[in-house]
């Protein structure tokens, strides 16, 4: 059983903590996706899981055993590197049979082991290649044949994919999911691409300043963001952020938006007269007709076609910006005065002092009311 614990982990150097009681359990056969801006302490954390450098404080355990004092190459970790670390001297195949032969297996038992993962991964026929006559995309997969030919139990990914062109990018993320569920094996990726972070994770440890921050699974990271930095990090387009200030009715309470109340289900009276930031993802936005209902009156300011989507910018009566994405081919005004709508589950709610999201999500109904 390969689950994979981190118990209070702290590591500091120069005496600043770059990783700040850091508790993490990764369950046998998981993908769990570390996620964050550069710096936040990805890298180190990866490190520490493999042996390579040593907590100050806390714990590592790997299928129930702890392993915080056991050398690299006893843990049954697999590693692979964002720039690749090939030998350049040896030929594909013998980089992807360091870890066998480290294991001192038999030589047939190598070949064996090397072809097979070279199969897998679509690289069987440029084994005899030294890395300087691989493409990216081959020293890639080299790469990751290396830390898959081991079968080790736990996998460490540290951003395999950043230095690979946009192609071999997006097939990796459609193939990885296979292989690595082919493997088995318990698996910790980095990644500062939040495609990539939704696409391969089961889960998502979302990691800023040494500490995660949210850990959860991509819909509910990217539906209920903990904080207004999470939800910048999902989307493309960025969410709309708006600052507000909730006020309760008879309906219960609401924000303005370009003199529409936009009322919010959920435990939200402790908002109220507080200063607040709604967030509302461009593509839970959609333009209607002028006498829909709760229709939000703005002005279109310019569009712009992104292959798949297109995104339009409007202004509110206020003249704040917001964002409003759909799918390409979808009917939509590109100047003028115009309507939107929001989805009624869409609603993010933040404190504006310590930007945690508020209570629930939803936006139960739109009615005429003060401009926000």
């Amino acid at each position: 059983m390969a689950t994979l614990e981190l118990k209070n982990i702290v590591k500091r150097y120069k005496g600043q903590a770059v990783l700040d009681d850091v508790t993490l359990k990764v369950a046998d056969g998981e993908t769990v996706v570390l996620f964050g801006p550069s710096g936040a302490g990805k890298t180190v954390l990866l490190r520490l899981i493999a042996g390579v450098v040593d907590p100050d404080e806390g714990a590592i355990l790997i299928g129930g055993e702890d392993v915080t004092d056991v050398d690299a190459e006893y843990r049954g970790v697999g590693m692979a590197f964002q720039n690749f670390a090939l030998f350049p001297h040896m030929s594909a195949f013998d980089n992807i049979a360091t870890p066998l032969e480290a294991r001192r297996q038999a030589p047939g038992a190598i070949k064996a082991g090397v072809e097979s993962v070279a199969k897998l991964l679509k690289i069987d026929h440029v084994l005899s290649h030294k890395p300087r006559a691989l493409s990216n995309g081959q020293k890639q997969r080299t790469a990751l044949g290396r830390a898959l030919a081991g079968s080790p139990p736990v996998l460490l990914l540290d951003d395999p994919l950043r230095n690979v062109d946009a192609k071999l990018r997006f097939e990796m993320r459609l193939e990885l999911p296979r292989l690595l569920d082919t493997q088995g094996a318990t698996v910790v990726y980095v990644t500062q691409d939040y495609k990539e972070a939704m696409a391969l994770g089961d889960r998502i440890a979302v990691m800023s300043q040494g500490r995660i921050r949210q850990l959860g699974t991509p819909e509910q990271i990217y539906l209920e963001p903990a904080t207004i930095e999470i939800a910048r990090l999902f989307g493309d387009p960025t969410i709309n952020l708006l600052d507000v200030k909730p006020a309760k009715d008879g309906r219960g309470v609401y924000v303005g938006l370009s003199n529409v109340q936009v009322h919010l289900a959920g435990p939200f009276e402790q908002a109220v007269g507080r200063d607040c930031v709604i967030g509302l993802r461009p593509e839970a936005l959609s333009f209607v007709r002028a006498d829909a209902p709760a229709a939000v009156p703005v002005t279109v300011e310019a569009e712009t076609p992104l292959n798949e989507k297109t995104v339009t910018l409007v202004r509110t009566v206020r003249g704040r910006e917001i964002l409003v994405s759909r799918p390409a081919g979808t009917p939509g005004p590109v100047s003028g005065n115009a309507h939107i709508a929001v989805n009624p589950k869409s609603a993010l709610l933040f404190d504006r002092a310590t930007g945690d999201r508020i209570g629930a999500n939803k936006v139960v109904a739109l009615k005429s009311g003060e401009a926000a």
